[in-house]
């Protein structure tokens, strides 16, 4: 073999290894063909003509942010809570990320720092950057919790309570927040101090499933940030995040994953990034970490969106 061969085979080896992925000929996650995945597209449809009653119920008037808890009629007459927070440095109308979090967690998870998504350290870049943000509980989360007669998602089995549990599936639980946040951008449109063309997501775990769903049915949202989203979901009906890479498009999609995440197959990840979302306008970065990727993630999330919003 010449030199400039080993060399070049060298460079091939280091990149391979780069990319975290070790294991060899993986196949990519299967999924749905184009036709039925916008067969899914009206489940995720909201009417905007329902009345929002959006209104703010308190606020914080800090010396270098100005945050407002604001509530509004979800797509099925909820009550839904968010915190929406302004940057006092930047001026109006504001570019704003939305912040998903995860299975279980709630709109808290991004008021602190050293959580499994080191939420605190992702709303405070974007703040100090000149971003608004908005946090929402998800379907069946935190203050949401009524929703499911005030049980955990993860409820734990307890003789003495009531049988009754399951109130929604997971697909329903995601269809439900990804209609949510679309009645939340009607909201800030009716307010005016966002830049309604310049609206993108952060999302993290289930936050990141949503953000393909996001992607693909809002046109409003301009970019997105998916960390460690579970790209296939078993048993979930329409809401396996896979079979909507059909929707990002032209999009600027980042995936930030963990190489040591049980949560999916690290091989196959890859190749369903290679085959089915991988364009000039997308990006797959790797960590040897896992489900918590602490806050080395910060800084590639950051630079993601002000590079793209």
């Amino acid at each position: 073999m010449s030199c400039r061969a080993a060399h070049v085979l060298s460079l091939a080896v280091l990149c391979f290894f780069a990319n975290g992925v070790f294991a060899q000929n993986a196949e990519p996650y299967p999924r749905v063909s184009e036709e039925a995945f916008k067969a899914r597209l009206p489940f995720f449809n909201h009417e905007p003509a329902v009345p929002l009653e959006g209104r703010v119920v308190r606020e914080w008037d800090k010396d270098d942010t100005l945050r407002l808890k604001i509530v509004f009629r979800g797509a099925q007459g909820f009550l839904v809570p968010a915190y929406l927070e302004f940057p006092k440095q930047a001026q109006k109308p504001y570019p704003l990320v939305l912040l998903l979090h995860g299975w279980s967690g709630n709109k808290e998870n991004w008021y602190e720092d050293e959580n499994i998504i080191s939420g605190g350290v992702m709303r405070k870049a974007l703040l100090g950057e000149g971003y608004a943000v908005l946090a929402m509980d998800a379907a069946t989360h935190g203050e949401r919790s009524n929703e499911i007669d005030y049980q955990h998602v993860n409820a734990f089995d307890d003789p003495g309570a009531p049988a009754r549990k399951n109130y929604f599936t997971y697909a329903e639980i995601s269809i439900q927040t990804v209609k949510d946040y679309r009645r939340a951008l009607d909201y800030l449109t009716e307010r005016g101090d966002v830049d309604m063309n310049r609206i993108g997501l952060v999302g993290y775990s289930m936050g990141g499933m949503d953000s393909f769903y996001l992607l693909s049915v809002e046109p409003r949202i301009k970019m997105a940030v998916a960390c460690v989203p579970p790209l296939l979901s078993d048993g979930y009906g329409p809401a396996s995040p896979i079979d909507y890479s059909w929707g990002i498009g032209q999009k600027p999609l980042l995936m930030l994953m963990g190489r040591q995440d049980d949560m999916y197959d690290a091989g196959r990840v890859q190749a369903s990034y290679d085959q089915y979302i991988k364009s000039p306008n997308s990006n797959l970065i790797w960590y040897d970490q896992g489900h918590k990727l602490t806050a080395i993630y910060v800084p590639d999330a950051l630079a993601w969106v002000k590079e793209h919003l």
